[in-house]
This record gives structure tokens, sequence and C-alpha cells, in this order.
């Protein structure tokens, strides 16, 4: 090449969302490549909010050696054009999947490393029914998208290093060799910025070393297969053990959900209530065939019905110590700080009643003194927990755990499993398709309060129209997408108006 002709410059794209240091990362990698002789620059366009949209950071470097006049820096893009990106990077999963959907990440030229790690969307979060993104189709998107593809949970990494995401993902980039510098060369640039660096350069390290093993050593065509294998989880209890010998006695399509789901009761009540869950779902495990997709999707959905939200559920979640942990670092209080925690609530008599025993529920519903009584304790307030007083509240009613089976709630949520279980198993040797169907309706049901009684009233809708003989099971998935598309249930009518007639 003679010295007259410009070589095209290293194009670079991070998408970070706030918090998670893209702009210490971009400074960093400007600090680099200026160290090591090239020119660099750096834009941003920021996101409106810390998840509602992501900060874009695009950095092109220039080596000077190829430039006549060193005086003079080359032209170089405000901005990241489609299919001419050098190396994207992501701090978080979705984020890398947007990367791809805009046509930053090719094939023929792209390195794409990204956290594996989730920070839900609002819109997610919002959403009616089970709105979270689908992780299996983003990795597998990334994977075909890429020429290579680094991706591993930086966020846990991170906690585990006592350190931030971007010095992990600084420490990936310099193991995937996408950039023409040593990993001393790396470490130098966060050396001249002078903060926290013992703490940067620990995860970066960490980061590296990460970034080297992430290379997937499994093919995409197997990856249906990984759940076959026999779980392995560690048991601190014979009765325990004797769980995860049940569980790997099921259908290996099952056993992954089946073993979070008895996890997650497990935390939810005790071990008779995952061995409870277990149970029911050995019943269907015996009558189901290949491919087990009833088990499966059963294995899913019942754990979650079978921990529903009461009032004792989320008093216990807003007591625990690690949320407040949690909450602290989120707000980066020093130690010895106090932060106060204030919780917004809005008790409805249904809920007072609910965490009830049934004898005494059923008191204050033929009582219209007692109903007065405890509807003083009801509507929106705003509850400090960092005072004594309203910890204590919280604290007795997670304490609550122990008498759950004998509550009101309980006995009416039961009473609606027990219908659904039965709906399945009178419908599975007529129409297996509509069967599994009728299982996934169950994430209609969300929450608690009026969430919770509007996902069971369309929940209901659909139960009651639902005849093997004249309801497929594709109508039934759709009667659930119409479900979710307002609160009004106004689309959902329009559905089961259809069938009807």
């Amino acid at each position: 090449m003679s010295s007259h002709q410009m070589e095209r410059p290293i194009t670079i794209v991070i998408s970070a969302l706030g918090g998670q240091g893209g702009g210490v990362l971009t400074n960093w990698l400007v600090t680099l490549a200026e160290q090591c002789d090239y020119f660099a620059q750096s834009t941003s366009v920021p996101g409106v909010a810390q998840r509602t949209g992501a900060t874009i950071y695009y950095l092109e470097i220039f080596p000077k050696s190829s430039v006549v006049d060193k005086t003079i820096p080359p032209v170089m893009a405000l901005m990241p054009t489609a299919g001419d990106v050098d190396l994207v990077v992501a701090a978080e999963l979705m984020e890398a999947g947007r990367a791809v959907q805009r046509q930053f990440v090719t094939p023929d030229k792209t390195t794409l490393i990204t956290s594996s790690h989730r920070v839900y969307a609002i819109s997610e979060k919002m959403a009616m029914g089970d709105g979270i993104g689908d992780s299996e189709t983003v990795m597998r998107a990334a994977h075909e998208a890429a020429k290579n593809f680094i991706a591993f949970d930086m966020e846990k990494l991170a906690g585990e290093m006592s350190c931030v995401i971007s010095s992990i993902l600084f420490g990936a980039i310099a193991a995937s060799g996408t950039l023409p510098f040593s990993r001393e060369n790396f470490k130098d640039a966060i050396r001249a910025e002078g903060k926290m660096v013992e703490v940067n350069l620990r995860g970066f390290d960490a980061g590296f070393r990460a970034a080297e093993n992430a290379t997937d050593k499994i093919p995409l065509n197997e990856v249906s297969n990984i759940t076959a294998t026999l779980i392995t989880g560690q048991a601190n209890s014979p009765e325990a053990e004797a769980l995860i010998k049940r569980i790997n006695a099921l259908p290996g399509t099952a056993r992954e959900f089946s073993y979070a789901g008895a996890q997650k009761l497990l935390d939810y009540q005790d071990l008779d209530y995952a061995d409870e869950y277990l149970g029911l779902l050995e019943g269907f495990a015996a009558e189901d065939k290949a491919p087990f997709d009833i088990t499966r999707e059963l294995a899913r959905y019942l754990a979650l019905w079978m921990a529903f939200d009461d009032t004792i559920k989320v008093a216990d979640i807003k007591t625990r110590t690690e949320r407040v942990e949690k909450y602290r670092a989120e707000v980066k209080a020093a130690e010895g700080q106090i932060v106060h925690m204030v919780e917004f609530m809005h008790p409805r008599i249904e809920e007072i009643t609910g965490t009830m025993p049934r004898i005494m529920a059923n008191m204050v519903k033929k009582s219209s003194l007692l109903t007065w009584f405890f509807k003083k304790f009801t509507g929106p307030r705003l509850l400090d927990t960092t005072k004594i007083s309203s910890f204590l509240m919280l604290y007795f009613i997670a304490s609550l755990k122990p008498i759950r089976r004998k509550t009101e709630r309980f006995h009416q949520e039961f009473i609606h499993i027990t219908k659904w279980l039965d709906h399945v198993s009178g419908v599975m040797t007529q129409d297996y398709d509509l069967a599994v169907e009728i299982i996934r309706c169950q994430r209609l049901i969300k929450g608690y309060g009026e969430t919770h009684e509007r996902g069971l009233s369309n929940f209901t809708r659909i139960m009651s129209v639902i005849d093997p003989g004249n309801v497929k099971a594709h109508r039934v998935a759709e009667f659930r997408v119409a479900a979710l598309a307002d609160e009004a249930g106004k689309t959902l009518e329009n559905e089961l108006n259809k069938s009807r007639s």
C-alpha cells in the first residue's frame, strides 16, 4: 500500500444501560488507542432512561502510521453504519439482540461480545402475561449473525469480583483479539485513568479469562439435548436427595423445569409442598407420551401457580436481607449510611381476609361490623420500612408462612388449580395439543389484587368455551394472545364471540 492510501478505521459499537459504565468503557478504549499512537473519536446517543433506552457509544480508531500528515487527523464518522462494524459490545443480552436487528452485526467481519444476563425492560414488566423476551432466540440469532461470538454472565462475574461490569467487558474485548493491542496495553489504559485501579484490573483479568473459555463447545443443533441430562443439584437432607432422584425419574425434557419448580416451592413454603408438586407432576408423567410436552409444560406452569403471590409472599420478599443489600448497592449507600425504603401498598379487604384462616375469613365476610373495621386498613398508603413498626408489621405477615395452607386465599387458589388439572387430564387423551395449550393458559394468571382477578377472569372465560370436539389447540393459543392484548378484555371477547358463533 502506498503512503497516500488510507486504511479503513476500526469501528466499535457499545450498547450499555444507565449505571453499567458504558462511558467509562468508551474512555478506556479512547485512552488505549491514543497511548498506542492511534487517532480515536467517540460519540454517543443517550437513551431516554435507565431501561427504556440504552446509550449507544460509537468509536472509530485509526493508526497514525497510515496518515502522511499526522497533524491533520482523518475524517471519521459520527454514527455506525449497518454492515460496517468490526466490534459490537453489549452489556446486556437484549441489547445484543437489538444490535443484530439493526444489522450492526455481520458474519463477514463483526465480533459480538455480550453479557448473557437480563435486565428486564419496562415493556416486559408491564406485560399482562409473561412478557419476557426469549433469550434463547437472541443467543441463536447472535451465533448466526456474528463472525465471532463471546457471551457469558458478566453481571454475575462482576458481583463475584466486587467490580463493575465495564471492567469485565474490557477484559473480554482484550481476549477477543479484535483490536491490535496487547493485554498490557489494555491494562495501561486502566492505570492511566487512575480510578479504582486495583478493582478494575481485577475485573479485567477475570473478564479476560472468562472470555478465553467462553467459546461454545456444544453445537447449536445439540442445545435441545442439554435438558435430557440428569440433575445433579446439591441436597442438604435425605428428603431433598429423594426429591432429586424423583426429578431424575421424570422425562428428560421436564427435569430442568421440575428442578427449578421444586426449588421455588421449597423456598415458597416447605419440603412437603415441593413433594406435593412432584406428586402431581408424576401422575401426569405416567400418562404422558413422547415428546412429553405435557409433563414439560406442566412442570413450569404448575410451579408458577402453586407459588401464587399472596400477602405472605410479598411481605417475605420485602423483608429479606438480600433485597435490602441489593437496594443499598443500587443507591450506592456508604457503610453505616441510613437508607429509607418506602413501599407503596394498596391492600384491599380481599387481601386482608385472604391472609386469615378460613374460619376467621368467613366470620369477617358474614359480619358487616367486622368488614367495616378491617376496611379501615385498606386503600393506598406509603410504608417506610426503615421504621421498626412498619418493618415488624411486614415481618409478622411473612412469619405466617407455616399457616398458609389454612388461609382463605390458599383454599380458593387450589380450587382453581384442581379444576385446571382436571381439565388437562380430561382432554389429554382426546386432544394432546389442546391439553398443552390449556396448560399454557396459566401464564394469564399473575400478581395479586386486581391484576390477579383480571387474569383469572380471562383464564376462566377461555376454559369455559374449551370443548375437545369444537375448539382446536391453535384457537386456544389465539384466545391467550387476545387476552393479553388489552386490560378491558375486549379483544378476547371478540375472539370468544367468533368461536361461539
